[in-house]
């Protein structure tokens, strides 16, 4: 008579869960699904911006010493680098195109980078330098163009 008590007892743990349990469980995978995956990416972006953001400012840093010994704007960054006031790695120049828009005076403009197909990200992504305010904008940045 003990081993029946026993088994009943045994045997109301093994039933299992319920649907409306398992149902209340997927909505809040859901839920938090619905959460993470948006700032995933974002962080992602961020990741893959860095590279440009990093290559931008040694580009105005590099037009800053152009300006400084010729006395005028850099035209563009392909100069600045045939002349030796910049070095681009070959892996960043594959994955960004880089295209430079200074005041003749060198105060002011915007230096940009667009991404090629090489870039995880995809092609076409623009990140955005602001020489005058020292900001980024686009890709990456919270804020797109």
């Amino acid at each position: 008579m003990k081993e029946i008590k026993t088994v009943k007892k045994f045997k109301k743990y093994l039933n299992g869960f319920t649907l409306v349990e398992i149902l209340i469980v997927v909505v809040i995978v859901g839920i938090l699904a619905a959460i993470a995956i948006p700032t995933y990416y974002s962080y992602v972006k961020k990741g893959y911006a860095t590279e440009a953001k990093t290559q931008l400012k040694s580009i105005v840093q590099a037009a800053d010493m152009y300006y400084s010994e010729r006395g005028e704007a850099a035209p563009d960054v392909e100069t600045m680098e045939a002349e030796g006031f910049i070095e681009i790695n070959q892996s960043v120049k594959n994955k960004w195109e880089f295209e430079l828009n200074l005041d003749p005076t060198g105060d002011g403009g915007s230096c940009t980078a667009t991404s090629t197909e090489e870039m995880s990200g995809g092609a076409g992504e623009v990140v955005t330098y602001d020489v005058a305010t020292g900001k980024f904008t686009g890709y990456g940045q919270g804020t797109q163009e």
